[in-house]
This record gives structure tokens, C-alpha cells and sequence, in this order.
């Protein structure tokens, strides 16, 4: 195909790199006359195109693993193009550096532009196109992953209801189920991974650093915190969070009447009477969201409905489905897109309500000129994320949400100890990353999973995985970024410190916590972090006695919640769903 100035996505959607080249070449030489400015508006316009249409192909492909030519067209854009994209990219940012002129709200762009340059080798462009064949064939490999349960074929995600169940032989079934899944793929993944790792270190050897660790924090732009901070982040887990996970555990051990918390354990509600159960299909899903919306904010609901309205919704979870859940940017029409795997568990509800959250702030963001500028850290997007679940929280009742008053407190209670069991699971990952590029042995399948077992128990004390070693490795080889976005993680971690402290401040004041949130929102990237956390009222947070402060308010909450209303104790009778009430 001849492509001559592109003026919507589809006009790419069999576009070739030779096809795009000539686009980017002009470009390349075109006059930057009368000023920078325009010439950014046309690079802007281009990328625009170029990444709706990449984001098109991968939604259709995490959408159906299955379709070959889907599998085809996303290896196109992931494996061939965008690794020649990058490489254009760093082309016209030296263009656009040398100009020495940088317009009003590029101050940022300017800086990642020369970090950009900087780290850049052509040596590696072929190393991302493989490593994107092999994030693609890890795609492939989870999302066709299925399980013969209780009579049915289910899906990875579709186990999840039966952990939560009051019959404990079933919840390990299912735990097992889950795990061995994952268990009778670990060669093949195993291998993928090897790969990956030797290419990634190659990479940051290109660019002179001594590992993919030092490499990746250049890469992310995390000009504001180091190596070292994220090894602070991880110590001040372990001394404030660790124990109090550990004392819930401890309290689940009693409420559940048994000897040890089995991994099996940790997600029956203690609190309800029987499995809360929000929804029942993506209707039942999706009204209850706009109502919340609506009622927070009338913009932010609004910018829902659209949404909805425009089909930008993939959320119940089938077979052939890649596994997790995402929001993508859809940079040309200026709209997100959901992409999740409900099955009816009030977590289901906490994922579209954070991924609505990364909409809210693309939608605000994408008022900006660039599109450079809407897009800030995910240290940035993750808050607004976090925040966005903590901030419904009042509102997730009936009649605006899901839930009756009772199972309400039993979900608040929920996520609240999920928060916590959440930044022990942050740490643990952060931390296993950091050794697997650091420690000189991340090359060898069995030392990965040696050193996850030993970081796993520094951080996840209080239930008993004995005998259960192969169970317990498992759990790595499910969190796809280690596999596909290395170093994504801790950003988690620093985002959910900084919700926690709009959630704090929400308590006292609701009207200007959701504005200073909506400020936030609107800057994209054109701050540094510590000004887009403290736009939104919040500091980045890596101490023990700051996230000490954080986590002792949570626990406090707790402790509250609890002391309002009956406990519902889960009876291990296998043959009843019942629970006993004290």
C-alpha cells in the first residue's frame, strides 16, 4: 500500500514500516518555520495515528489470543514497526532539542526527550522487536490457559468466585487448579523468560550500564527517586506493613476456626454472610459504575457514559482472552478503552472503578496540545487510579452502587486489608526484579525461583505455604510484568501511599480533595512528580515512619469497621454453605 498523509487510524490498519517511513522522513527534513511549535503539531498529529492504530491491533489481539490473524497484525505493530517508531522518535527529538527552543508545557517533554537520546542505540532496535515477539508469545501462552473445574471449562480469571467460597476443600481445589495451570506451562514460560533476560541485559550493556535495572530507570524517567529509595520503599514494608498483615492473618486464623491460614484462606470475606456477589453480567457491572460516577462528579460521569456509549468497554472474561485488565489510550479520537476479565467478585468492581480512574485521566489530559504532554508516569497515572477506588468508596452502597449496608462494610473491610496485603505483593515483586538484573544470577530458572521463595517469605508472613513450594513460585510466573513491563511495579507501591493520603484527607474534606484531584488530573505530564503529587494534595512517600503514619490509619479503620456489626464466621463443614453469626 501508498500511504499519503493519513488522516485517521484506519488508513494504517495494513500499514507496513515501509509504508510509515516516508511519513517520518519528511518530517525529518521538513522546515521548522515559522516556529517549533507547528512543526511539533505535525510530529504530534502523526504519532497520534500511528499509536491509535498500534493500540487498535493489540486491543483486538488481547481480546481473541486465539485469531491468528489478530496475533499477526499485533506482531506487525509490536515486533516490526514500533521498534523502527522508537528509533524515528529519537531522530526528530534531536531535531526538536537542537532547535533550542521549547514551548510553554514541554519543559518536561524536553527533559524525557534528552534522556531519551541519551540511552538510545540502533544496536538494540532489533533486541525490543524480539522481545516483543516473545511478550507476544507469553500473551498467547496465559491466555489460552483453561482448567477443567467441577464439571466446566473455565478460565484462569473465572476460578476466582470458588476462593472465595465458605466450603474450604473447594477453595483449595480451586487454588490447586489455578496453580497447576500455571505449574504445567513453567518450562515453556521459564524459557521465554531466559530469553528475555539476556536481551534486556543486552540492551542496557548497549547503552553502556551495567544492568537492565540501571538501564530501566533511565528509561522510565524517574528522575525524582533511585534504586536506592525503592530499596528504602521495600525495608519500610517489612517494618510497618508486614506485621500488621501478619496480625490480620492472625485474626482470620481465629475467625476461620482453623490451625493455619492456607493461601486457600486469604480471600473468603469474614464478615458476610454468604460470598458477596455485585454483579451477575456486564450490565449489571457497568450501571451500577455510571450511577457512582454521576454521583461524584458530574464531568467525571459524563466522560463514562461516553464510554459506554462509544462501546469502549471489554470487561466479562472468556476463553482465549489474554489475562488482567488494562486502559489504553486511544490518542487520535482522544477516548480510553477498558479492558478487563469480571466474573462477578466485588474485586471485579475495584478494577473498573481504577481503570475508569486511568480514563478520567486520560480524558483530562488529552485537552493538552501534545501528546507528549498527556502522558504522564505511571507513578502519576497509578495514583490516579488508586485514588479513584478509595475516593468511590462511600458511594459503592446501594441504591448509587452494589451492595446492601452489611455487605458494604464486609467489602470496605476487604479492600482495606487488600491494600495492605497489596504493597507486601508490591515490595516482594519490586524486590525479586531488582535481584533477578542485579544479583548475576537471573539466568538461571531454578535460582529465580530459589530467590522468590526467599523474598516472598521476608514479606508475606502469616500464612503457612508449607509443603507448598511449587504452589508458591507459581505466583510469579502469573504477574505479567515481570515478563512484560520490567520495573513496572513499584509505581503501585508509591501510588497507593499517595491515595491513601487523598483517602485521608477525603474523610475531612470531600469537595477539595476531588478537586485538588481533578487539578491533578488535568496537568498530564507537564510537571515533575513531586509538583503532580502535590497538586493532588499527596508527597511521595518511601519512609518507614511516613508510610507508617498511612498504615496505621488503615488498620485503625479496620479495627472500626469490624467493631460495627456482626462477624459472619465461615464454617468448614464442606458439605454446607453456612456461617455461623457472633
Amino acid at each position: 500500500m501508498t500511504l499519503v498523509a493519513p488522516t485517521n487510524p484506519a488508513d494504517l490498519s495494513s500499514a507496513t514500516w515501509k509504508d510509515l517511513e516516508p511519513l517520518y522522513d519528511e518530517l525529518a527534513t521538513a522546515p521548522m518555520e515559522p516556529n517549533v511549535a507547528a512543526w511539533l503539531s505535525r510530529w504530534s498529529q502523526l504519532q497520534e495515528l500511528v499509536e491509535e492504530a498500534a493500540s487498535i491491533a493489540m486491543i483486538d489481539y488481547t481480546c481473541d489470543t486465539a485469531d491468528p490473524q489478530k496475533e499477526a497484525a499485533n506482531l506487525r505493530w509490536s515486533s516490526e514497526i514500533f521498534p523502527q517508531v522508537m528509533e524515528q522518535h529519537v531522530r526528530l527529538a534531536k531535531r526538536f532539542v537542537a532547535a533550542g527552543e521549547v514551548p510553554a508545557g514541554m519543559e518536561m517533554v524536553s527533559r524525557e526527550f534528552a534522556t531519551d537520546i541519551a540511552i538510545f542505540r540502533e544496536a538494540s532496535v532489533p533486541l525490543f522487536a524480539e522481545i516483543e515477539e516473545l511478550s507476544a508469545a507469553y500473551q498467547k501462552v496465559t491466555g489460552g490457559l483453561g482448567v477443567d473445574f467441577e464439571g466446566k471449562r473455565l478460565t484462569i480469571p473465572q476460578l476466582q468466585p470458588y476462593l472465595r467460597d465458605a466450603d474450604r476443600s473447594l477453595r483449595e481445589r480451586a487454588f490447586q487448579a489455578m496453580a497447576r495451570a500455571y505449574l504445567d506451562v513453567r518450562e515453556e514460560l521459564a524459557k521465554l523468560f531466559d530469553r528475555m533476560y539476556a536481551l534486556r541485559q543486552q540492551v542496557a550493556q548497549n547503552a553502556g550500564f551495567a544492568n537492565h535495572m540501571e538501564w530501566a530507570f533511565k528509561a522510565k524517567h524517574r528522575f525524582d527517586y533511585t534504586p536506592d529509595d525503592c530499596a528504602r520503599f521495600h525495608d519500610a514494608v517489612a517494618t510497618t506493613v508486614v506485621p500488621v498483615v501478619e496480625r490480620l492473618m492472625a485474626y482470620r486464623r481465629s475467625a476461620l476456626g482453623v490451625d493455619a491460614v492456607k493461601p486457600w484462606d486469604t480471600l473468603v470475606q469474614l464478615e458476610a454472610r454468604e460470598p458477596v456477589t455485585p454483579f451477575r453480567d456486564a450490565d449489571g457491572l457497568v450501571g451500577p459504575a455510571q450511577r457512582i460516577f454521576d454521583t461524584l462528579d458530574a464531568e467525571l460521569g459524563a466522560r463514562f457514559r461516553e464510554m459506554r456509549e462509544a462501546h469502549l468497554l471489554d470487561l466479562t472474561s472468556r476463553q482465549g482472552k489474554a489475562p488482567g485488565g488494562y486502559c489504553t489510550n486511544l490518542a487520535y479520537r482522544k477516548q480510553p478503552f477498558i479492558f478487563m476479565n469480571a466474573v462477578g467478585v466485588p474485586d471485579d468492581v475495584n478494577t473498573l472503578v481504577h481503570e475508569a480512574g486511568h480514563c478520567f485521566h486520560d480524558f483530562a489530559a488529552n485537552r493538552l496540545q501534545w501528546i507528549w504532554q498527556r502522558s504522564a508516569g505511571h507513578e502519576a497515572a497509578e495514583l490516579a487510579s488508586m485514588s479513584m477506588e478509595l475516593l468511590v468508596m462511600p458511594h459503592l452502597a446501594h441504591p448509587t452502587g452494589y451492595y446492601t449496608a452489611e455487605e458494604s462494610r464486609a467489602v470496605e473491610i476487604e479492600q482495606l486489608e487488600d491494600i495492605l496485603t497489596s504493597l507486601c505483593h508490591i515490595a516482594s515483586v519490586d524486590a525479586f526484579q531488582r535481584w533477578i538484573y542485579t544479583s548475576g544470577e537471573g539466568h538461571d530458572a531454578a535460582a529465580r525461583d530459589a530467590a522468590w521463595l526467599g523474598i516472598r517469605a521476608r514479606f508475606e508472613r502469616g500464612v503457612d505455604w508449607s509443603g507448598l513450594d511449587a504452589e508458591r513460585v507459581s505466583r510469579w510466573y502469573r504477574q505479567l510484568h515481570i515478563f512484560e513491563l520490567p520495573f513496572y511495579y513499584i509505581e503501585y507501591g508509591i501510588a497507593q501511599l499517595g491515595a491513601l493520603q487523598l483517602w485521608r484527607d477525603a474523610q475531612r474534606d470531600p469537595a477539595g480533595t476531588l478537586q485538588r484531584y481533578r487539578s491533578f488530573l488535568a496537568l498530564g505530564g507537564t510537571q515533575p512528580l513531586p509538583a503532580l503529587y502535590a497538586a493532588a494534595g499527596a508527597r511521595l512517600i518511601f519512609d518507614a515512619e511516613g508510610m507508617g503514619e498511612l498504615v496505621a490509619l488503615v488498620e485503625s479503620r479496620l479495627l472500626a469497621l469490624r467493631a460495627q456489626g456482626p462477624q459472619a464466621l465461615v464454617t468448614d463443614d464442606p458439605g454446607s454453605r453456612s456461617t455461623a453469626i457472633v
